[in-house]
């Protein structure tokens, strides 16, 4: 039986704007057990954006309790919210983000670097996870001697390197043709099939079906079902 990995309660996102608030997440309730592959699905300007930060710890949210493996994310100052994502979640974003100066090897080695991890053991790790999505052909390429589906495998690689809990994905497959796309999508199931916690942002409803689970954000609120409420 799978554990809860983690647990939002009551979440809200609230920004000033100027006399007024403008209020991005409304009353978010979302839980996620370990191994899980969850889509948040919703249009530009739904609020998915802001979830996905609070969600990598990138942003806290204004009001509710988010716990994640254990740990209350809500309260965190900076710092801790950096270690935090460094130890448990890996990104993948639309665009692959890569370094253009280094190689692909060198790309999927920086995380390790700031974690200070010694050169032959990052090294070891990097060739492992650039074999593990396909391209141990290509360790030694600059990404414009890759084409963009070899570059999201390289950015997957990087985000797995350091052995997150999380894959968090937002649009990976937005700056791909269709086939391309496929293939990636592949590669996050086969992971998704070994264990991994996949949580994928998209606008894409095609990308979405390819979750075990998805869940909706329109105007802030989150749905499954088709029912509001505990998610």
């Amino acid at each position: 039986m799978m554990q809860e990995f983690f647990r939002m309660t009551g979440i809200h996102k609230i920004y000033p704007l100027g006399d007024e608030e403008l209020h991005v997440l409304k009353d978010i309730n979302l839980h996620i057990q370990q191994g899980e592959y969850l889509s948040i699905l919703g249009p530009s300007g739904s609020g998915k954006s802001t979830l996905m930060n609070i969600i990598g710890c990138l942003d806290t949210p204004s009001q509710g309790s988010y716990i994640l493996h254990g740990r209350q994310v809500d309260d965190m100052n900076e710092k801790d919210l950096a270690r935090l994502r460094s130890k448990e979640i890996g990104f993948v974003f639309q665009n692959s983000q890569l370094l253009p100066r280094l190689t692909a090897q060198q790309n999927v080695e920086l995380p390790l670097i700031y974690a200070d991890v010694s050169t032959r053991e990052r090294r070891r790790r990097a060739q492992e996870m650039l074999e593990r999505v396909g391209l141990s052909d290509r360790m030694g390429h600059y990404p414009n001697q890759l084409s963009g589906g070899q570059q999201q495998r390289v950015a997957i690689a990087r985000a797995l390197v350091g052995n997150p809990s999380i894959l968090l994905a937002d649009e990976p497959t937005g700056a791909l043709d269709q086939n391309t796309g496929k293939q990636v999508m592949q590669l996050f199931r086969s992971l998704n099939d070994e264990g991994r916690t996949v949580i994928m942002i998209t606008h894409d409803m095609n990308v979405a079906a390819n979750a075990r689970r998805t869940v909706h954000i329109i105007d802030g609120e989150l749905t499954e079902g088709g029912d509001a409420g505990n998610v």
